[in-house]
């Protein structure tokens, strides 16, 4: 089986992603998963995201006791924006063949204004985690992007996670611990991010 790829700016990796990656684990068995930070997230030029060498080594630690678990660094390491779909030409040319493409609804409800949409939807096989949405969202939100194939649904629970919560949080001084893991914490406050004290 090809491996399965979860994007995302990990800003910071929480155990939704990691969720994410199992349940993708369980349900399609492929031979890996790789978490791609990406470099310059364009599609998030609206507001500031935490340098890349930050999310990076976050990222890093998220994975390092799941042996399934990689990090690929190259968007991080790409010069300018990052472009999902020249990753994936990238993977083609070293031999990857229609890896597993992990998105989330809301990704997909933006992939309309992705570089080359429909041609993402002819380099990978695409897996969509709901997050609580209705299965026929996902078929009109297909359609809407151009993509040749309808997405397959991860079956995950449902949880309200995201990095703007916990970015938030961390920023009014709530806790967060559990909701990312603690290596990642310390990470946090070693480096002061999201307003965090040292």
């Amino acid at each position: 089986m090809p491996i399965a790829i979860l994007g995302g700016t990990f800003d910071p990796p929480h155990i939704g992603h990691l969720l994410l990656a199992e349940c993708v684990r369980h349900q399609f068995s492929p031979d890996s998963v790789v978490l791609l930070p990406a470099g310059q997230p364009y599609r998030k030029a609206w507001r500031d995201v935490t340098p890349a060498h930050h999310r990076l080594a976050m990222t890093n630690l998220a994975t390092a006791e799941d042996a399934w678990l990689t990090v690929d660094e190259r968007e991080v390491r790409r010069e300018g924006p990052t472009y999902t779909v020249d990753t994936l030409e990238e993977l083609r040319a070293e031999g990857v063949e229609r890896p597993l493409l992990i998105l989330g609804i809301d990704a997909v409800a933006d992939m309309p204004n992705w570089k080359a949409a429909p041609r993402i939807g002819e380099l990978s096989r695409i897996v969509v985690a709901l997050k609580g949405q209705d299965p026929a969202e996902l078929a009109r939100l297909a359609e809407a992007a151009g993509l040749p194939r309808a997405p397959e649904v991860v079956d995950m629970p449902d949880i309200a996670v995201s990095g703007t919560l916990i970015r938030k949080r961390i920023g009014e001084g709530k806790p967060v611990r559990h909701l990312l893991p603690d290596a990642v914490l310390r990470y946090i406050h070693r480096h002061g991010l999201y307003g965090a004290p040292p």
